[in-house]
Parts: structure tokens; C-alpha cells; sequence
């Protein structure tokens, strides 16, 4: 039987374990990142004992409550010790008949029998690191080859001052609104402030050019955000701080590259010769979300 429970009445070390324990395991779907994320809005869908879980985020508009996967937030879904059709069936009907979903991103491993809509993310698997660059594609190693007189000026600093990296981000940041870029900005911050995230800026003759957000935890890389100087786009600062990163952790960690709906964001990705790891996801327009909310409120009477 599912059931929902609310977030103060969640059971989290038994939520943990199953979390820890699942085929599925996202760190996504971790407290300390759903906490964050969600700014608190989440609640939980229970199988049993804790025996499979599914997280559920919210936002309330016009007092309704709204399931969309927070900014930053790409896979959540069902996690059970094996991923079961028939469970991930039921999960997603309790889903659809009790809450009013706009967008949730089910993970990479959640299988279903009715089709649902894709999305694509890209993954790069622990092995050495030398394995791994040799699978990178022949214009990403050519762009990690670096001219000398950029070497000879160039410079990697990690976690540079948090004032100066914000500043970078509001220049530079492309395809977002000003309050999207905001809410953007103020969650790197709170993952760098929690000790869950770093940042790596590539400097050149002592000027920030590039920049990377990658959240950590003990199983995972996740770059969270790039952004560049557009006049020194050709220097490719940016595969040169991915390739410094993955060098010094792909042995031990998954690196996971987030995927994109932009076409030469997924170019950029597929240079690093990752693995590519589909995920369903469920998504309705505004029109749709007003049926389904008619459609619940009339069920009352």
C-alpha cells in the first residue's frame, strides 16, 4: 500500500536507508539536497516499511500545491532495492490522481509500461582516468590542448571568493530571466555554503574567464552550471576545468554532466564521449494543469 507522508512526520533514517540501498540511488533524492532545493516544500510517497519511497517537491501558487522538480533538480521518482513496472505503475497513478503535477523527472533505472516522455542525460562511470580520455572525441583533445602562452598564463582556483563568483555568474549567465539567474545564484551558494558544492575558475593574465559549479557527494559529480567570458570562448577554459575535474576524481566517482535541451550544450557534452542515461519525466502545460485542477476539485463533491 502507498501512502503519503508529510515532511515532519517523515521517517528519515529508514528514508535514508532506502535511499542508500535503492538500485536507483540519485543524489537528488538525498535530504541535504532535496532541503536546499526545495527551500523544505517536499513530502514523500511510502511503499510499506519504507520499503520504496518517492519524493515529491512542491511550490504552492494561489494556495494549490503544485509537484515540479526544483531548479537544479533533474532526476527524482521511485527508489526501491529493485526497480519493480509494477510498482513504478502504481507510484505514478497515486502521483497523477492526488496531486497536481506540472513537470517530475523520474530517474534513469524507473521503468514503466506505458511510454513517457524522455529526456536525455549524460554520464561518465568510474575507471581511470586515462581510459576514460582516451574515449574523449578528437576536437576535445584538441581543445585541451593548451597554447603555451596561455599556460604560461593561465591559472586553476578553486572556490574562489563566493562575492566575485556571483558578480561572474549574473555577467555571464545565458538563457535565464533575471529572478530565474537570481534563483539560480542564491542555491549555488547555499550547496557551497553547506560544503556540498566548489566551484573552479579558469583565470587568464589574472582574470576570471570561465567558470564551473560541480555539487559533490561521496558517489558523485554533477556539474551544476558553466559560464564564460564569450570573448574567450576559443581558449576552451571550460573543457579544461571539466577534464582537470573528472581527472581527479573519475576513479572513484560517477560524473554527471546534467544533460541539456540545448542543441551545442549537448554537443559540448557528447566531446567527453559519456554514456548516454535517458530518463521518463511527466510534463503538462498551464492549460492542462487548470483541467487538473478542476478536475480534483470537483471530486470533493
Amino acid at each position: 500500500m502507498i501512502r503519503r507522508i508529510r515532511y515532519d512526520d517523515i521517517d528519515f533514517e529508514k528514508y535514508r536507508h532506502c535511499i542508500e540501498t535503492s538500485c536507483q540511488r540519485k543524489f537528488y533524492a538525498e535530504r541535504s539536497f532535496l532541503d536546499i532545493s526545495t527551500k523544505g516544500n517536499w513530502e514523500i510517497l511510502v511503499y510499506g516499511d519504507y520499503e520504496a519511497v518517492m519524493p515529491i517537491p512542491f511550490i504552492k501558487k494561489l494556495g494549490i500545491k503544485l509537484v515540479i522538480n526544483p531548479k537544479l533538480c533533474q532526476q527524482l521518482g521511485i527508489f526501491s532495492e529493485e526497480d519493480s513496472v509494477d510498482l513504478n505503475n502504481a507510484f505514478l497513478d497515486f502521483l497523477t490522481k492526488n496531486y497536481v503535477v506540472w513537470y517530475y523527472g523520474f530517474n534513469d533505472v524507473n521503468q514503466f509500461s506505458k511510454p513517457l516522455k524522455q529526456r536525455n542525460n549524460f554520464l561518465i562511470f568510474p575507471e581511470p582516468y586515462e581510459s576514460v580520455r582516451q574515449r574523449y572525441s578528437p576536437k576535445r583533445k584538441r581543445k585541451l590542448r593548451l597554447d603555451q602562452e596561455v599556460t604560461d598564463n593561465s591559472e586553476i582556483i578553486k572556490n574562489p571568493d563566493l562575492a566575485g563568483v556571483q558578480a561572474f555568474i549574473r555577467k555571464t549567465g545565458l538563457g535565464a530571466d533575471d529572478k530565474d539567474l537570481e534563483d539560480f545564484i542564491t542555491l549555488l551558494s547555499d550547496f557551497y555554503n553547506a560544503g556540498s558544492l566548489d566551484f573552479y575558475g579558469f583565470y587568464y593574465h589574472q582574470k576570471l574567464i570561465n567558470l564551473i559549479a560541480v555539487y559533490h557527494n561521496s558517489y558523485t559529480l554533477a556539474l551544476l552550471g558553466t559560464y564564460n567570458e564569450r570573448e574567450f570562448v576559443k581558449l576552451s577554459g571550460s573543457s579544461y576545468l571539466i577534464d582537470k575535474v573528472i581527472e581527479n576524481n573519475i576513479e572513484h566517482k560517477i560524473f554527471d554532466f546534467e544533460g541539456s535541451e540545448v542543441p551545442a550544450v549537448e554537443e559540448f557534452f557528447r566531446g567527453f564521449r559519456p554514456a548516454l542515461r535517458p530518463y521518463p519525466c511527466i510534463q503538462y502545460s498551464k492549460k492542462q494543469l487548470l483541467q487538473q485542477v478542476f478536475v480534483k476539485f470537483f471530486r470533493r463533491f
